[in-house]
């Protein structure tokens, strides 16, 4: 029998979200090397050019030797199990240390230190997923112009949709309408729906979901309910995976907007606590990617690491 290796064998962990990438050398909780670049310079519409981009990368950080090491990369887009092992078999023409790919909110759940639950992102975009069966199985994730609610863009053009109702009304502008008339340099309703499906860039329109937040503290009652409403929005994600028979009685929920922003975050846990009593909610407090560390514990058991 072989004697056990004394230097646990590393792994490279990737955390692609839709404005940045986390990348991790280490393992288990333990990170040797991390950096951090923009998504949108290198991730494109195409599996095959996004895994000639990862490859890149990974070289352009730890060089060539690096392709030898297990590769785990929880990827914001990959949606559904095809589309996961699509993007892993890409990967696997460069790096040949065994490649795991999971939708990026499936790196909470590990990074937690749990083994099961469902994870819930409110970052850019928002999205709940979990496993049933082995299979993934999402809720969310459509983008902001079908869905995204609770992310930052969907909140956005959610409270756009806000204030155009009150200006509709021919009430005043209130702070929530103020701020987002300044930010987008509107002066009137038809200017500020101009600006904000004009978009094209999710991650651009998403920063100003701070103006929402600031105007709820000033006093906004439109925002409050805005973000009141993101809140049952991302308890509807939640729901969505139980009622369709995902068993699991926690949720492992992170992005920055939910990090960031208390008022979303007491808004989702009071309105999942009135679906789901039992349901217990965790508030990551840890990079992601450290999920795709734990989940490279796999790969090195199946090398004989």
């Amino acid at each position: 029998m072989a004697a056990a290796s004394p230097h646990p064998r590393e792994v490279v962990g990737v955390d692609v979200g839709g404005t940045k990438t986390h990348f991790a050398l280490g393992y288990g909780e333990s990170v040797t090397k991390e950096w951090t670049v923009s998504t949108p310079t290198w991730r494109t519409h195409s599996l095959r050019d996004n895994a000639a981009g990862l490859h890149r990368l990974v070289i352009e950080w730890l060089g060539p030797q690096a392709l030898r090491l297990p590769l785990v990369v929880g990827a914001h887009g990959c949606d559904s199990t095809e589309q996961c092992d699509d993007f892993a078999t890409a990967l696997r023409q460069y790096f040949v240390g065994g490649v795991l790919v999971v939708n990026d909110a499936e790196l909470l759940v590990p990074a937690a230190a749990q083994r099961d639950g469902i994870g819930l992102i409110a970052g850019t975009g928002s999205i709940a997923v979990a496993r049933m069966d082995g299979r993934l199985v999402t809720a969310g994730g459509w983008g902001w112009v079908l869905g995204d609610e609770g992310g930052a863009a969907g909140l956005v053009r959610e409270a756009a949709r806000a204030v155009l109702g009150q200006l509709d009304s021919g009430e005043p502008a209130d702070p929530l309408g103020r701020r987002l008339l300044t930010v987008f340099e509107a002066t009137d309703g038809a200017q500020l729906a101009m600006a904000v499906t004009a978009s094209t860039s999710p991650a651009w329109l998403g920063e100003w979901a701070i103006e929402i937040f600031d105007a709820a503290d000033e006093g906004s009652a439109l925002a409050a309910e805005v973000i009141r409403e993101a809140g049952r929005q991302l308890a509807a994600l939640v729901d969505r995976l139980l009622h369709r028979g995902v068993a699991a009685d926690q949720v492992v929920a992170g992005g920055s907007v939910l990090l960031g922003q208390r008022r979303l975050h007491d808004a989702f846990v009071a309105a999942l606590r009135g679906r789901h009593p039992d349901v217990t909610v965790h508030l990551l407090d840890r990079a992601p990617v450290l999920g795709a560390l734990a989940l490279g514990d796999s790969l090195t058991a199946l090398k004989g690491s």
